[in-house]
């Protein structure tokens, strides 16, 4: 009997020797949870009030999925999770994975991927637009190589005009915009004053420009008046009417006529052009248009949004990375490469945005170290060693009592 239940203590410490060993072995890599083995004891037999074990046995291994300390880096897409969650993984036989491990890429597809080739699940944006209400999929960056141009269609201009300049001085300030084709105009924007705080307007393009233009004459597009109070306010027009622009007569470049907007007021009411006793100056222009161009670059900012750079200098998001909150993380099952499948006992993942239901937050330019400690894990070392010892000690110790018995047989 105690030499079955020795053995049993050798082999159970022997299992937890090897999950140390494991733990160690991971010490440097990405994501990684560390395990810690479960003992239970073996009901041997009773004898009266004399219960005798038979032994021990592991009851399997927990994983730890404490916070791994967070390590910046100079990878434009690794990611690190501060707090609960994984990210989600598909694998080329369609099966869903789970990782804690951001190092990402993108491979010869175009599509967003683990090092070890699992494609990462998220939102992508369709037609510009990036929305994270539907189903998530892989990552592909196939169809944003380029990107299109986008025609004016609306445009501001922050300016003051002299309150103390003298009737008939004049201002001019540009102001470029985008066509259909991506080819940009440059607009001027001129103002006389007409009398105290009233000046006039006119809004030119280069005849050049227009089919029906005239070359090196500027072809007025829009024209009126503008008045001010006593406080330097734009009084007329009023908020909320912005002044039409529109090319009507053909542009040489051969794309759409123009039809733009132009707005006066800031959301929130305040006039943008101001007439105060300073020099006529122009302080801001705005219009949405943009230019066609091509990508540059990927980087993957903080909360998981997939950034794309242009050579245009603009900016956009084109993919979301999503998260799975699971409520017991320590069921799940390791399967290589830095992975985890559900188990049995795996409560439903949740899959969402991050800082949402108990997810926690990704950032960009990171990486989430193993949660290994080593301290702790020299310390395990030495008590299974010892406990290895100790079961060694029973069977040499139960041999040499078979031996005395042997020999007072002879």
């Amino acid at each position: 009997m105690s030499f079955s239940t020795a053995l049993s203590g050798l082999a159970a410490n022997n299992t937890a020797l090897d999950v140390v060993g494991n733990n160690l072995a991971n010490l440097n890599t990405t994501g990684f949870k560390n395990d810690s083995i479960l003992f239970k004891d073996i009901m041997g037999q009773t004898s009266g009030s004399t219960v005798i074990g038979a032994g021990v046995a592991t009851t399997g291994t927990s994983k730890q999925f404490t916070q791994g300390s967070i390590q910046p880096t100079a990878g434009p897409l690794d990611a690190a999770i501060e707090g609960n969650g994984l990210f989600v993984l598909r694998n080329n036989s369609g099966s869903t994975l789970y990782t804690r491990a951001g190092s990402f890429k993108f491979d010869g597809t175009g599509t967003l991927v683990t090092g070890t080739g699992e494609k990462v699940q998220g939102w992508s944006s369709v037609n510009g637009v990036l929305s994270t209400n539907g189903n998530i999929s892989d990552i592909s960056i196939t169809a944003i190589a380029s990107q299109s141009p986008t025609a004016t269609t609306k445009m501001t201009l922050a300016a003051n005009l002299d309150a103390s300049a003298p009737t008939g001085t004049k201002f001019a300030t540009p102001l470029q915009v985008v066509d259909t084709l991506g080819v940009t105009h440059v607009l001027t924007y001129s103002f006389t004053k007409t009398g105290a705080n009233a000046w006039d307007y006119d809004v030119s393009i280069p005849g050049d420009d227009l089919t029906g233009g005239t070359a090196g004459t500027p072809t007025s597009l829009a024209s009126g008046s503008l008045a001010f109070d006593s406080g330097g306010a734009l009084t007329t027009p009023a908020p909320g009417a912005p002044i039409n622009i529109a090319t009507t007569t053909g542009l040489t470049s051969g794309a759409s006529d123009l039809v733009m907007d132009w707005s006066l007021y800031s959301p929130d009411g305040t006039s943008l052009i101001t007439q105060f006793a300073q020099t006529s100056a122009a302080s801001s222009t705005s219009q949405d248009g943009i230019l066609a161009a091509q990508l540059t670059g990927i980087k993957l900012g903080d909360n998981g949004t997939l950034m794309a750079n242009f050579s245009s200098g603009k900016q956009i998001a084109i993919a979301q990375i999503a998260l799975a909150a699971i409520g017991n993380p320590d069921s799940l099952v390791s399967s290589g490469n830095n992975n985890f499948t559900v188990g049995t006992e795996t409560l439903t993942p949740t899959v969402g945005m991050p800082n949402t239901g108990n997810r926690g937050t990704i950032l960009g330019g990171s990486l989430e170290s193993s949660n290994v400690d080593l301290a702790r894990e020299f310390t395990n070392l030495i008590i299974y060693q010892r406990g290895y010892q100790a079961n060694a000690k029973v069977i040499t110790s139960q041999d040499q009592i078979d031996q005395v018995l042997l020999n007072i047989k002879q």
